[in-house]
């Protein structure tokens, strides 16, 4: 960015800051000023909106109230509820009250008959015919504890925002206790629609301004959100739990304050909802209700933003004189010297040495332009002798370059012959020509050469199979597969083909002998895993016997593992090594297989493909022909590899014993996934 500003733009810039930096302390103060004069509009907005509001709830509320109270103090209504049962006074009664409900703003009414507990309701909807009970208050419901709970009490009425679940409607009831000589008669009043009193009060709000309406002890009885609305008595549909718990004991001695002194509003600076407000609390002791308002100071407009455009617009135009000025003089005093010098440095840069920069003037710029020829001078000569140099080193690096690629087509031919000679021990023709299309083979090195081979040995009894995973990838590790050839064949001449284990300790027993542990160094791995199974199709049985390779048996159904000896051969403790045995059994598929297939990273976290995974693809391919087997393997470790790249040699074996094992034909109905 700076590059691209260029000379003139960084004086620029640098007066802009030196001028923004003189307006720091100046703006610091004047922003204190506006921040404390918009606090003072805030708090007297807050205040203004309060009072007002609490008229506007007191005014309906009250006029409610009291018609409510001349309803319960009704000579009709007493008489009528000393004798319910009376006609007479009934029909009064009903006569009255209609008139009292015509004067009630929801044009509804209810009377509660003590000593039966008979709740009596009537609206437009829903109007009282032969004073048919809507429904009886019990003291063993949970809903109806208000009601003997208010006629326990000292008050003569209470007020409250209430659900009624017989009614399904939410009201602002008016309760005023009926009394006849100092005796409980029962309870009447009036209601206000809840829908119709939030719409009248809480939601037609300015912006940045949340209401409420809250009793003595916090509990909210109107918020433009009902469901904040205390209902019950819940403590969570608290005021103090809307505001972070910093304030709560604030806004619980606000409250209390705030009912000491009725004409006075409280101010209180809380959070909601991780929100800076400005609480303002006034109380209503008609209603024994507090007026609550919320403010949000960045939204509400309490201060108009035009008185602040004639400063700014002042300051702007002074500034951007301050400026231009600067930059005409920057432009003639320096830019112009600048630029002819450019020029004759991006001659010299071209390779012309004989332009000469200006070196007439006596000033700084005029000192930078000698330098520069000096330099120039320099340049030249260093250029010279470094072309010398060059050619020099090129045609060095030149034949340096044709013995690599010389040493590395060596190398490259060295590796493929390698891996013929490996090719050479694998056993496929032994395999085509016993057990003809009963096996298959995924045989995958990392490199070119890998350290994992397969072995196959038939005799008139039976034949031997196995899979050999070397220390070691590549190069060494293929010089570790011919090693373990010739241990193996050696084991084999002394022992019987038909004993797995004893094959393996014997294995264990010579390559200890040539690769003694303690003349080689702590770095080089000579250990390898093996996985033998001898096949006795006569007796329809195997025997296995693993160093770290274990056998698996499936017909699709049905999953068998046997396990190996944990410790590889040439481990630093001799391994014990058991045969198992299983049946031949027709239809079902004997797989052995190295860790490189097990341990292959892939997926989405990168984990290796895992012993679970396995097996449940070994019982779903399980029925298939075995070559489409490991086709079959080949695809699902590919798929699940992704771009990853391959991290060991594979081997995967696996046979069948269907029919008994002999001489066999040589069609290839099969071929192997695997290269060969």
């Amino acid at each position: 960015m700076a590059a691209l500003l260029g000379l003139r733009g960084k004086s620029v810039v640098t007066l802009l800051l030196a001028c923004l930096l003189a307006l720091i302390p100046a703006a610091l103060i004047g922003w204190k000023a506006i921040d404390d004069i918009h606090r003072h509009f805030a708090r007297a907005y807050a205040e203004n909106y309060t009072l007002l509001h609490m008229q506007r709830i007191v005014a309906p509320v009250t006029r409610e109230l009291a018609l409510s109270r001349r309803f319960a103090d009704s000579v009709v209504t007493r008489e009528w509820l000393e004798a319910p049962d009376d006609a007479e006074r009934r029909a009064r009664f009903l006569e009255e009250a209609e008139g009292f409900r015509g004067q009630f703003s929801s044009r509804a009414y209810f009377i509660v008959d003590h000593d039966s507990g008979a709740y009596f309701f009537s609206d437009p909807d829903q109007v009282t015919n032969g004073m048919t009970p809507t429904y009886h208050l019990s003291r063993d419901e949970p809903d109806d504890a208000w009601y003997f709970d208010l006629m326990a009490s000292s008050a003569s009425y209470n007020i409250n925002v209430n659900i009624d679940r017989a009614l399904q409607q939410a009201m602002i009831w008016l309760n005023v206790k009926v009394r006849e000589n100092g005796r409980l008669l029962g309870l009447a009043g009036g209601s206000i629609d809840l829908s119709d009193f939030l719409d009248r009060f809480m939601r037609d709000v300015p912006a940045g301004i949340l209401p409420m309406v809250v009793d003595p002890r916090g509990a909210i009885q109107a918020h433009p959100d009902t469901t904040h609305i205390a209902f019950g008595a819940e403590d969570g549909q608290r005021l103090q739990y809307l505001v972070d718990d910093d304030h709560r004991a604030g806004v619980t001695q606000a409250l209390q304050e705030a009912m000491r002194r009725p004409g006075i509003i409280h101010h209180l600076e809380v959070a909601i909802e991780d929100q800076p407000r400005l609480l303002t609390i006034g109380y209503i002791p008609e209603l024994q209700w507090l007026m609550v308002t919320a403010l949000d100071t960045s939204l509400a407009q309490v201060l108009e933003s035009r008185w602040l455009w004639t400063l700014v617009i002042a300051l702007t135009l002074i500034l951007g004189t301050l400026l231009l000025a600067f930059a005409y003089a920057t432009d003639r005093l320096i830019l112009a010297p600048l630029n002819r010098l450019k020029a004759s440095a991006q001659a010299i840069a071209g390779g012309d040495y004989r332009s000469r920069l200006p070196t007439g003037r006596d000033d700084e710029i005029g000192a930078l332009s000698q330098a520069f020829s000096r330099m120039a001078n320099q340049v030249e000569r260093y250029t010279r002798d470094l072309e010398g140099q060059v050619r020099e080193r090129t045609r060095a690096l030149e034949a340096a370059h044709a013995k690599v690629a010389a040493a590395h087509q060596q190398l490259g031919d060295s590796i493929q012959y390698a891996s013929i000679i490996q090719r050479a021990i694998l056993p496929d023709t032994q395999l085509d020509r016993h057990l003809s299309h009963h096996y298959g083979v995924l045989w995958k090195p990392r490199d070119t050469v890998g350290g994992d081979f397969y072995v196959f040995r038939a005799t008139e009894r039976g034949y031997l199979l196995g899979v050999v995973d070397c220390a070691g990838h590549g190069v060494p590790g293929a010089m570790m597969t011919m090693l373990a050839r010739a241990l193996i064949d050696q084991a084999i001449a002394h022992h019987s083909a038909d004993d797995p284990a004893a094959l393996l300790t014997e294995i264990d027993r010579r390559g200890r002998e040539l690769l003694p542990a303690e003349r080689l160094p702590s770095s080089i791995a000579t250990n390898m895993d093996l996985g033998l199974v001898w096949v006795d199709p006569q007796r329809r049985e195997l025997t296995y016997a693993g160093a770290k390779i274990d056998l698996y048996a499936s017909d699709g159904d049905e999953l068998i593992r046997l396990k190996a000896n944990k410790r590889a051969l040439g481990h630093r403790r001799p391994g014990h090594y058991t045969n198992q045995s299983l049946p031949l059994q027709a239809g079902w598929s004997y797989t052995l297989c190295s860790d490189g297939f097990l341990d292959q990273a892939g997926g989405s976290h990168g984990f290796g493909f895992g012993n679970p995974r396995f097996e449940a693809l070994l019982k779903a391919q399980a029925g298939r022909p075995l070559a489409e087997q490991m086709r079959a393997f080949e695809a699902a470790l590919s798929a699940y590899r992704g771009e990853l790249p391959q991290r060991d040699d594979i081997t995967l074996l696996a046979f069948r014993a269907e029919p008994a094992a002999g001489p066999a034909s040589h069609s290839p109905t099969e071929t192997q996934p695997g290269p060969r």
